[in-house]
């Protein structure tokens, strides 16, 4: 071979990138699928690929300083006697204690109660902590009954039946033997140290007529004062909302696949289920073509993380969102000060998702006592109040801009798309175009 000829460089394969790669001599070591918490790291279209039409000539836009905009919704009006009313359209989800330590648990409650919203329990159980820091609790009913307790149920304001989540629609939970304690054991009636894994459905009912029997049951227990929420991990939207309706839920819970978890397989991470903005447009249809928009209320969840995401989710016809990575971000989650010790564990500040190892410096999702006492439930609930007011007030400067008196005003004709991919699944126009995929326009 003539030395002189130049050689072409070295070329990665796009399909065989280096974390395929590396996942692949992982399996082929170990013999074990890849485990670990937080939501999909991959790109897909999401909030980002919308933009608000602000106001000029054509709209009038609001005062910021004199004109009010206002933030409240009320959740549960459809059978409740008490619905839930809150100061902000911005809830937080469902986090297990057992995945989360009990202090991240009562900082949740603190920094909600500020903020004048709901958090909710998770798999696993009420705890006191968490009930007393909280204005307004919504009682997860999940698959494993796991913790449940008809006497906290009845303490709850609302009730949640859980039939899937974002990260893992028609999986189960994992929460891994080092994050079994004592506590948590005794709660989830599990023995110590041992590994648990939720089950995938609800043992007791198999479709939508059981489960209108099931949301009686929960209404007779609760004397109908409490709402009763139907969540569901984001695959059908249009069917399963539906279905939703028909058995009686007063709420909706539709959680994308940028949802976090615990832990699960990566597998079921990245490539089960459907993005959030995907998502939200044919949930609103069924409750459109119901006759049920604005009657049974729209909680949209999985990757909201500012006040921009939540006025695009409103005005795409979602009456409330939920947060769950986010807020515990808020509370210090994957904090650059830790970066030694995240090195330490093998990752760093930003990408620390091994929840269930339990081994947590941020003291977040542990139930070491050692790591969980770094974690202040006061100081962290203050962050958390302050992320929320933030993303309040951004949201409102939004949709001032927009004209709007209230989040709730903002409708779709307020954005338009920067991919044809956001705008099909948005339904809204190409940017600088009249054009909606699939319904014409130029």
């Amino acid at each position: 071979m003539d030395i002189n000829v130049p050689r072409t460089p070295p070329r990665k394969s796009a399909t065989f990138d280096d974390y395929t790669l590396a996942e692949i001599r992982r399996a082929a070591t170990t013999g074990i699928y890849d485990i670990r918490g937080a939501g999909t790291k991959r790109k897909v279209p999401h909030f980002d690929d919308l933009l608000f039409l602000g106001a000029s000539i054509s709209r009038y836009p609001l005062e910021g300083y004199r004109e009010k905009c206002g933030t409240d919704v009320v959740l549960g009006t459809r059978f409740a006697k008490k619905p839930l009313e809150l100061k902000i359209p911005i809830t937080i989800a469902g986090m297990s204690f057992g995945s989360l330590s009990a202090q991240a648990k009562e900082a949740l409650g603190r920094g909600a109660s500020m903020a004048g919203t709901s958090t909710t329990t998770g798999d696993g159980g009420m705890t006191p902590e968490e009930r007393g820091q909280s204005k307004h609790l919504v009682y997860q009913y999940l698959p494993s009954r796991y913790g449940m307790n008809p006497d906290d149920l009845r303490k709850a304001d609302a009730i949640e039946v859980v039939v899937g989540q974002g990260a893992k629609p028609g999986g189960g939970g994992m929460l891994l033997g080092q994050k079994i304690s004592d506590r948590v054991a005794q709660m989830r009636c599990l023995p110590k140290g041992i590994d648990q894994r939720s089950a995938c459905r609800h043992p007791d009912w198999t479709g939508p007529d059981d489960l209108e029997i099931k949301i009686h049951e929960l209404r007779e227990i609760t004397c109908w004062e409490k709402p009763i929420y139907v969540k569901v991990g984001g695959t059908r939207p249009y069917y399963d909302v539906a279905l939703a309706v028909k058995a009686g839920a007063d709420v909706v819970v539709l959680d994308g696949m940028q949802g976090g978890t615990a832990a699960t397989q990566e597998v079921f991470i990245e490539h089960v289920g459907i993005p959030t903005l995907a998502c939200l447009r044919p949930a609103v249809k069924a409750l459109q073509d119901l006759g049920m928009h604005r009657k049974v209320q729209l909680i949209v969840s999985g990757g909201i993380r500012s006040g921009a995401d939540v006025a695009k989710a409103l005005a795409l016809g979602a009456d409330a969102v939920a947060i769950g990575t986010a807020a515990l971000v808020a509370l210090g989650d994957n904090d650059p000060h830790l970066e030694e010790e995240y090195r330490a564990l093998g990752t760093t500040a930003g990408a620390y998702d091994d929840w269930h190892e339990g081994r947590d410096p941020a003291g977040i999702t542990t139930q070491d006592p050692v790591l969980a006492a770094r974690l202040d439930p006061v100081k962290a609930g203050r962050r958390l109040s302050n992320y929320l007011k933030v993303m309040t007030l951004e949201a409102q400067t939004v949709a001032r801009a927009c004209g709007k008196s209230h989040l709730h005003n903002l409708e779709p004709e307020d954005l338009c798309a920067l991919t044809v991919e956001a705008a099909a699944m948005a339904q809204v126009p190409l940017a600088g175009t009249s054009w909606i995929p699939g319904k014409g326009g130029y």
